[in-house]
């Protein structure tokens, strides 16, 4: 028909600009980490403010992403992408102009709401525009996106901080935001459910309240050692305090299902909605619970730069580019369940080679293998989550859905952080010990117990990321002669990176496990037939207005 030929090219011009302005916020996910190092010796940040750098982004993202997938619902999702993306431009321009750590903490809080804004809003979009037939791809592209980002981020990240200086980390955002905003509003529909929508404060304000506390309780509860914050509060009391708002949420929102709640219950109704948001939890959890260690170990045990170390991972993101155009195609053809159970297991058994080959003197391409092997299973993941999840949704209820799976993940990877985190510092606390204290036998009575010490104190402190890790050495007392700093180096590499193996090859065994449950639950795909609501069906195809 002629009249379609106009609106599906503007589908696919606005797939570009959406997919074009997702992806540079989700990249700020994992950019900013491989900077900490020089921002903490431009800025003179102590450690606490470094980590609240990196974490105040993902707590603001985290926390009003169901809220502004709501306003999407009411004011429209193309006019809140655009002004979404407009905050986070400015805030990254004030970011890469920050004079101190103070300045670029508001700057990333502000990228953080920015991109909150227009997460949610390319899911209503794009249900409005595309046909049902090709909806399943489409949205598997934001799928993918999210996996691109976090595995890239570090490598470009790498290479703007080796050759321009952090700064550019955030500059970099700016002409790219600028002409995604003037693209939104020129070629992205304004799509609407074609009623009026009421806003919900009560609901905001307590899932709001809830989330902070429980997204602020899980990224800094390491810093504090799981204990007290200040005074009579404490980590726990915080969770505690989060998991009750939440609860009130709860009543509240099942007292107001007639009358519009922030969310409606109806989306928890689809079985395969539910059941996807399960998915996704998973592997945000997995994700971060991969590349979380597996950073550090490149740079701090195999000594690799930043770059290096995002190429060696490179691999993987350009398998899953090729297998999710394969996956693309098949699942217009085959139950999405056939591409995703297979995915979810082939991405846990890539984990699981990577997580068996590592040892202190792997070489980089050692992983390749279990790198291919992880890409392929989540290029075949992104299609057929998605387009399960979203094949029974009303467009009335895509903004809210939009905000649910969109936090469900985002949760995923706060709780992988926090849980791979800290599992992986405390075993490395011990492991440190353990094998500073074999390895000192072959050292000079004299530098023994500094030796043993230094690292007992390194494990206490924490660790960080850098090519090798010798710091424990710098505690023994000074005139030491050549040849047995030395040795005291080379020692202290064999023991952080014999630890850290130690450490990691079974932490990384919670990931894997996590991805194995999700393809297990996905068995029920199977079980009844894929039957879209009538009152989905009937409501999809909107119009742009």
């Amino acid at each position: 028909m002629p009249a379609a030929t106009p609106r599906r090219a503007n589908a696919w011009l606005a797939l570009v600009v959406l997919a074009l302005g997702t992806f540079v916020t989700l990249l700020d996910l994992t950019i900013v980490n491989v900077a900490l190092p020089r921002i903490s010796l431009d800025l003179h940040a102590p450690l606490d403010q470094l980590l609240l750098v990196l974490n105040v982004y993902s707590l603001v993202y985290a926390v009003l992403l169901i809220t502004f997938g709501r306003l999407g619902d009411i004011l429209g999702p193309r006019n809140l992408f655009a002004a979404g993306l407009a905050v986070f431009t400015l805030a990254s321009a004030a970011s890469g102009l920050a004079q101190d750590t103070n300045q670029l903490i508001a700057g990333r809080a502000l990228q953080g709401l920015g991109a909150a804004i227009l997460a949610p809003q390319g899911l209503p979009i794009l249900l409005g525009t595309f046909p049902r037939e090709r909806r399943g791809p489409v949205f598997a592209i934001f799928g993918i996106l999210a996996g691109v980002a976090v595995i890239t981020g570090p490598t470009l990240g790498g290479w703007l901080v080796t050759n321009w200086g952090w700064r550019w980390i955030f500059f970099v955002n700016v002409p790219v935001g600028l002409a995604v905003v003037a693209a939104s509003l020129a070629l992205v529909p304004d799509v609407r459910p074609g009623r009026r929508h009421r806003f919900d404060l009560l609901g905001v304000v307590l899932a709001s309240a809830g989330l902070l506390a429980v997204v602020w309780g899980l990224t800094e509860g390491q810093r504090y050692d799981w204990g007290v914050v200040a005074g009579p509060v404490s980590i726990p009391l915080v969770l505690a305090a989060g998991a009750v708002l939440l609860a009130a949420f709860g009543v509240t929102q099942a007292r107001r299902q007639d009358r519009e709640p922030l969310l409606p219950f109806a989306v928890f109704r689809d079985r395969d909605f539910t059941l996807m948001c399960g998915v996704l939890l998973a592997m945000g959890f997995a994700i971060v619970g991969l590349f979380l260690p597996l950073t550090i170990y490149f740079q701090s045990v195999l000594g690799l730069s930043a770059l290096d170390a995002g190429l060696t991972v490179a691999p993987q993101p350009l398998a899953m580019i090729v297998s999710s155009a394969v996956a693309s195609t098949l699942v217009q053809r085959v139950r999405p369940a056939l591409i995703l159970v297979p995915g979810l297991l082939l991405l846990a058994a890539g984990m699981g080679i990577v997580d068996w080959t590592a040892q202190p003197g792997s070489g980089r391409w050692t992983f390749l293998p279990g790198l291919v092997v992880g890409g392929i299973g989540m290029g075949c993941i992104w299609t057929p989550l998605f387009s399960v999840a979203t094949r029974n949704l009303r467009s009335d209820l895509a903004g809210v859905g939009a905000g649910v799976l969109d936090t469900i993940q985002e949760l995923g990877t706060v709780i992988g952080s926090a849980v791979i985190g800290a599992l992986l510092q405390n075993r490395l606390a011990t492991s440190l010990h353990d094998e500073a204290a074999a390895r000192s036998a072959g050292l000079p009575p004299q530098v023994r117990a500094p030796f043993v010490d230094g690292f007992s104190h390194a494990a206490r402190g924490g660790f960080e990321v850098g090519a090798g890790q010798s710091g424990a050495a710098s505690a023994l007392p000074p005139g030491v002669p050549a040849d047995l700093a030395r040795q005291l180096a080379d020692t202290a590499h064999e023991v952080f990176a014999s630890a850290f193996v130690g450490a990691m090859r079974p932490t990384l065994v919670l990931p894997v496990a996590a991805l194995v449950i999700a393809g297990l639950g996905c068995l029920a795909l199977l079980r009844g037939g894929p039957a879209v609501h009538a009152d989905a069906a009937a409501g999809l195809d909107v119009d742009a207005a």
